[in-house]
């Protein structure tokens, strides 16, 4: 069964904006937005921004929604870098969301995979001792972003694989040929359209991110169509994103209907 979830970084509250940009949504009126366009879940966001404890359990189930997963950044490979592990596992306990691993980056011409694949899998065991199965989340301006590296990390690890269709094409990957050649490890997804055109016109991945790289499904260089075509089997949560950076004018608003249609999107065209 494939539930159909969104998160606080469609809505402009993540780790580059809660608390430092001034026109960031709070949490009642981003879960509010969420569970009136009909999605299932959500995800976390950054560690505090929905709630901790009863004031998270009681947030979400106000509004009938699950816990899909959580994003956690780390610098794999140092030894004193789980703390973020730790306090997201934290919030999670009770919960069966995902904890959603990424490199913290920055990327490197020559990266150690010995060393960097051998701080996935202590990652991972710190996450299962604690009756969690993680996800490695494949990211844009990281250590482990194209489809060669994406190789690299499954071959050395058995961590499962969450399949983000935006980042990957932004890679110059093709999400339907990950559907062939990674369908055993793939136990999470992110739904993203992406416009190639935003990211050839910009100095670098920071500035397509802030250009609007994301776009709503459908309006972008994904072939969602074929992607769902070849989706059969697949079990879990489906979460649909479209990172968005608000600017010092931009209005919620307009992010709120955008998601909106993206819900309206997988209901004509996938049937969800």
């Amino acid at each position: 069964m494939i539930r159909v979830a969104n998160a606080p970084v469609s809505y402009g509250a993540f780790e580059l904006t809660v608390g430092l940009l001034p026109n960031v949504p709070g949490p009642d009126e981003v879960l509010d937005a969420i569970a009136t366009a009909g999605y299932e879940g959500t995800e976390l966001g950054p560690v505090g921004y929905l709630g901790e404890n009863e004031v998270l359990r009681e947030r979400l189930a106000k509004r009938g929604l699950g816990l899909a997963g959580a994003f956690i950044e780390v610098r794999f490979g140092d030894d004193d870098d789980l703390v973020n592990l730790d306090a997201t596992l934290d919030v999670l306990s009770g919960y069966d969301a995902k904890p959603v691993l990424a490199d913290a980056g920055p990327r490197e011409v020559a990266v150690d995979w010995a060393r960097l694949a051998n701080g996935v899998e202590q990652a991972v065991e710190r996450a299962r001792a604690r009756g969690f199965e993680p996800t490695f989340h494949h990211h844009m301006g990281t250590r482990v972003q194209s489809p060669r590296e994406v190789e690299q990390l499954l071959d050395r690890t058995d961590v499962g694989l969450l399949l983000d269709t935006g980042h990957l094409t932004a890679a110059g990957g093709d999400p339907i040929r990950a559907l062939s050649d990674w369908r055993e490890r793939i136990d999470h997804l992110h739904v993203k359209d992406v416009r190639l055109d935003v990211l050839r016109d910009s100095s670098d991945w920071a500035e397509a991110w802030r250009e609007g790289v994301f776009c709503e499904l459908g309006a972008g260089d994904v072939d969602l169509d074929s992607f769902f075509a070849e989706l059969d089997g697949y079990s879990g949560w489906l979460v649909v994103e479209q990172d968005w950076v608000p600017g010092p004018e931009d209005d919620v608003a307009e992010q709120v209907e955008a998601q909106v249609r993206n819900r309206r999107w997988l209901a004509e065209h996938v049937g969800l």
